[in-house]
């Protein structure tokens, strides 16, 4: 759901609210540490922080709508996880309704 509220946070960040910067250090953090692919990483970019649509951006990399999705899908996955560790390490985060941190 972070990712797909980028560009919102990206405005609120402009707007001076702290919050949102935290968030999108925090997002920015955790795709360096999902260790995503490059084709894992330039999907993301392109649906989420340059707001294509999937067969945009399949078009833009060059393969198919529906190996973009898979690449964003995956990458969301991995990026997911991270959440949940820090979640589970008590590092702020939530699971299933329950704050930690």
């Amino acid at each position: 759901m972070l990712l797909a509220d980028y560009q919102k946070f990206v405005s609120r960040k402009r707007c001076g609210d702290y919050d949102a910067a935290t968030i999108l250090i925090d997002i920015h953090k955790a795709l360096d540490l999902a260790n995503l692919t490059d084709r894992q990483r330039q999907a993301i970019e392109l649906v989420y922080f340059g707001e294509l649509t999937q067969a945009e951006a399949g078009e833009r990399m060059g393969i198919t709508q529906q190996k973009a999705e898979a690449h964003a899908s995956r990458a969301v996955e991995k990026i997911a996880d991270i959440y949940y560790y820090w979640a589970s390490h008590n590092e702020g985060y939530t699971i299933g309704g329950r704050i930690n941190g």
